[in-house]
């Protein structure tokens, strides 16, 4: 049975999110999800490069199937993905400046956001086509700007409140990231792609 790119494109939001079924993303999830501004910046850099890498690697990876060098894939996607992010971050610092300052560091770390490579990865190992592909590519995105985005509006609520000294920062962080993960299992009834 073949499932509709429709049902992959909202599963990877909500029931399959990378975030909160996988714990893919984390270290920036984490650094990033200060600001809604910036996690936001972020989130939508997340979701342009991963969807495009994506399609990319989906035609990359039929070329290495037809050279029978599919032991090469890992390094083709990371180099296909380094590419495309070197190339947004040019553009970033010569169209919106702002924000290219805003993400910092973590604009080039998109390279290595286990997130992007493991959608690709995914998207090999289900044996999605074309289409699939897309919704997958795009919903799983989406969900990555879901995530960081609700966890900025969080932390910017409880940046006023007394939390205990040993909770601050990351501990409070990852206990908002298991709390957010266990409200994303009630989409679970729905569908689910793994």
């Amino acid at each position: 049975m073949t499932i509709s790119p429709l049902v992959i494109f909202f599963a990877s939001i909500f029931t399959s999110n990378m975030i909160f079924s996988n714990f893919l993303g984390m270290c920036s999830f984490i650094a990033v999800s200060k600001e809604i501004e910036t996690a936001t910046g972020l989130g939508i850099a997340v979701t342009f490069v991963l969807t495009i890498t994506t399609i990319i690697n989906f035609f990359l990876y039929k070329l290495v199937v037809m050279f029978k060098i599919e032991y090469l894939r890992y390094i083709i996607f990371i180099i296909s993905i380094a590419a495309f992010v070197q190339l947004l971050e040019m553009i970033l610092e010569k169209y919106i400046p702002n924000l290219y300052y805003a993400l910092g560091i973590f604009l080039p770390l998109i390279t290595v956001n286990c997130a992007i490579l493991g959608v690709s990865l995914f998207m090999v190992i289900r044996n999605y086509n074309f289409l699939q592909t897309v919704g997958f590519a795009i919903g799983s995105g989406l969900g990555w700007l879901l995530a960081i985005v609700s966890m900025a509006g969080i932390r910017s609520k409880i940046k006023d409140k007394s939390i205990p000294v040993g909770l601050q920062g990351s501990p409070i962080t990852l206990i908002i990231t298991g709390i957010m993960a266990m409200a994303f299992i009630g989409f679970s009834g729905i569908v689910q792609i793994s």
